[in-house]
């Protein structure tokens, strides 16, 4: 019985590796760089919209690379102008991005895995547990998905792309690379670096491997400042734990002008306390660094709430006193779940 071959996944090829494919089908490079143009800047997933291939080779490519299929299945507007999206992809499971625009620029979050398995108990994603890990070209897909959906709009929809979505991205370390590249590749969407960031809970040995390898902006979910409270809100740091984390952060060589990003997310009576602001002062002085502040939006069948505004103002007034950059993140898309750690599907086909 002869096994299937698999079919390439050309939206998840970067452009030298189209490149070098079409040669070794006989074709030019040049073909693999319009194809490439025609995926990842023009958002077309239609190899018949490829009008400047010759019909024959929009033929041969239909047959033998099929594109996988993604679609938006649901748009909700909040009233600040967040939109979430949730998507199809080519086996039936769904994912959630979110778009959000602000004054001085135009971000996507998106997601790198269906569910996710940190176990963090303060997210919404966590409950669904790991699903499968997104490939590349689902991952850039949801950016081109977007921006074919808000053409028109803006001369450039999206100029900020945040892995922040469903999923944990440094355990689906090759596929998010792979997205950087893509997203930053001149015909693609052209990001610089400083326009990508990638988040994670603190897998310690990849963030070392991220730092040396992939040409984006780095942000650690911290949470909490002791690993009494931090192992309880976030297993993750039962194996890498504050000590190991925050030294893993201090010893990254990061490029050129970029620092760190430690998002916290504050939980009424949990870690918003005067407290755990001077123990936090603590843990990360001396480290170059930005600090978010994120007011816990609200899940269903939570134990945890929203923090008052005055705690979070004087816990801010701590860290600023002590010379931080520290910014409290105003929710964004609250109303439509779209908010940091509401975003979930049902996880199944």
């Amino acid at each position: 019985m002869k096994t299937a071959t698999r079919k390439p996944d050309l939206l998840s090829f970067s452009c030298p590796e189209l490149e070098k494919w079409m040669e070794g089908w006989g074709e030019s490079a040049f073909h693999g760089r319009q194809v490439f143009h025609w995926l990842h800047q023009r958002g077309v997933h239609d190899y018949e919209k490829m009008t400047d291939l010759s019909k024959a080779l929009r033929e041969r490519l239909a047959a033998e690379a099929p594109l996988v299929a993604m679609s938006i299945q649901q748009k909700l507007l909040a009233p600040d102008g967040t939109i979430k999206y949730r998507i199809r992809l080519n086996d039936g499971l769904e994912i959630e991005s979110v778009y959000m625009p602000f004054e001085d620029r135009r971000t996507l979050c998106v997601s790198t895995q269906v569910g996710c398995a940190m176990g963090c108990v303060f997210c919404a994603t966590a409950r669904m547990g790991l699903v499968r890990n997104l490939t590349a070209g689902e991952i850039t897909g949801q950016l081109e998905l977007v921006t074919v959906d808000l053409a028109g709009q803006q001369q450039r929809p999206v100029t900020n792309v945040v892995f922040m979505g469903m999923g944990e991205p440094l355990a689906n370390f090759s596929a998010v690379a792979r997205a950087v590249e893509n997203l930053r590749a001149p015909l693609g969407a052209g990001l610089s670096r400083r326009h990508i960031t990638v988040s994670t809970s603190g897998l310690v040995p990849a963030m070392d491997k991220f730092a040396a390898e992939v040409p984006a902006k780095l942000a650690v979910s911290l949470n909490a400042s002791s690993d009494e409270v931090r192992s309880r809100l976030m297993p993750v740091n039962r194996r890498w734990n504050l000590d190991k984390l925050i030294g893993c952060c201090r010893g990254l060589r990061l490029a050129g002008a970029d620092r760190i990003t430690f998002e916290y997310v504050m939980l009424r009576g949990v870690n918003d306390s005067v407290e755990d602001a001077r123990r936090l002062v603590k843990l990360l002085s001396g480290l170059l660094c930005k600090i978010n502040l994120i007011p816990y939006n609200p899940i269903a069948d939570s134990p945890f709430q929203r923090p008052e505004e005055s705690a979070v103002l004087e816990f801010q007034r701590i860290l600023l006193e002590k010379n931080f950059s520290v910014f409290i993140r105003q929710s964004r898309g609250e109303q439509v779940a779209a908010a940091c750690g509401q975003l979930v599907t049902e996880g199944r086909k």
